[in-house]
């Protein structure tokens, strides 16, 4: 394979996207896992507002993974897998809508932090579609945050 970026290179922005795809993978479950489960005087606009964030996660799983394939390497795809990889942790017991919203809001920021610690590798061998990746998966997930968090105030 000779895409411009070495195999070295190519293994340390898979490894990290991996992470990526598993906080992204893991964040849609819950988001799902509460679609479901929301009640109280916002279940409507919750409800609907989940279905929305877990439909995009929904494709924005694919997106990394098939970057990952990208660059040569398979894509991790179990919950064995993503389980070990997310630093998301999930979420058991049915929460009420408020912390329904805490602990997304929570996912969200989790995803950036992982998005932003591949940077540096995609930076270092100017691979620019994942940084561009990178940097589409941060503006949602700044603004999912951010809407969610306003919710709470």
């Amino acid at each position: 394979m000779d895409i411009g970026i070495n195999n070295e290179n190519r293994q340390e922005i898979a490894q990290g996207l991996s992470k990526l795809l598993a906080d992204t993978y893991t964040l849609y479950l819950k988001t799902h896992y509460f679609h479901w489960n929301v009640t109280g005087p916002m279940f409507n606009t919750l409800h609907l507002m989940f279905e929305t964030q877990y439909t995009e996660l929904a494709l924005a799983v694919d997106l990394v993974a098939e970057r990952i394939r990208s660059l040569g390497v398979y894509a991790p795809g179990t919950y064995a897998h993503f389980s070990k990889l997310s630093s998301i942790e999930e979420t058991i017991e049915v929460p009420k809508a408020n912390d329904m919203i805490r602990d997304l809001v929570a996912g969200h920021e989790a995803v950036c932090r992982t998005a932003r610690s591949v940077f540096p590798a995609a930076e270092k061998a100017s691979d620019e579609a994942t940084a561009d990746l990178l940097t589409q998966r941060l503006q949602l997930h700044e603004k999912t945050a951010w809407m969610l968090r306003s919710l709470l105030e």
